[in-house]
């Protein structure tokens, strides 16, 4: 195993890979989480030839410490909050609330950023593959997968290029299947796993949505 991954693309195209069982399926869809989850799903869909769309999930960053998470929301009102990270840092609801009402407003931005008026893909006994670039302590992915365990889904993969162990272990206990490409003990940043990791904007987002979209748009005029 090599010690970085070269860009996200890469990373999606390893993925797709070690997918490749899901490939030409029925009721298989692949939703990254934006914005650094997208450009790795993209690969993904293309390769196994399945719908993509973005499932928008927001950090809940500790107050006064943002980086830190202490949980996260998603679409569909899902909201993960650590029990633990409450009591160490003795937050208050009122605290709590505060930075959920702020994410709230970023996501439902975002969503519509992303999707416009198009409603959100259904995802009822479906197999959903969720992907990101890597998560560090996995709140934002826990949150994404109880969301579409709300939704319905019937099987639930999580696919991401890089975790700390404890994270991907965490999150085999919450998943149907996780694919990982690097999954190290020492752990600093997702970004030093990867050779280029440029930030991206939302327009970068929509233009690999897009294609997708307009072509779910298509079939289900045709289906009318």
């Amino acid at each position: 195993m090599t010690n970085s991954l070269h860009d996200r693309r890469s990373a999606g195209r390893q993925l797709a890979e070690k997918l490749e069982h899901y490939a030409n399926r029925k009721g298989v869809i692949v939703l990254g989480l934006p914005r650094g989850g997208v450009p790795v799903a993209h690969e993904i869909a293309q390769k196994l030839h399945a719908p993509l769309d973005a499932l928008v999930v927001r950090k809940l960053g500790l107050p006064g410490y943002s980086e830190l998470a202490m949980g996260a929301i998603a679409s569909g009102g899902v909201e993960v909050v650590d029990p633990d990270m409450v009591e160490q840092f003795g937050l208050s609801q009122a605290a709590i609330t505060r930075v959920v009402q702020a994410e709230r407003k970023e996501l439902q931005r975002r969503e519509l950023a992303y999707r416009g008026s198009t409603a959100a893909p259904e995802v009822k006994g479906r197999t959903v593959i969720l992907v990101d670039d890597g998560v560090a302590t996995g709140s934002t992915m826990r949150a994404g997968i109880e969301a579409v365990k709300r939704l319905g889904a019937a099987r639930i993969v999580v696919a991401i290029g890089v975790a700390p162990l404890s994270t991907k272990l965490l999150l085999e206990g919450d998943a149907d299947e996780v694919v990982c490409l690097m999954a190290p003990r020492e752990f600093a940043a997702v970004s030093v796993f990867y050779d280029e990791f440029p930030q991206l904007t939302d327009d970068d987002v929509t233009e690999l949505l897009d294609p997708f979209q307009r072509r779910l748009h298509a079939a289900a005029t045709q289906e009318k």
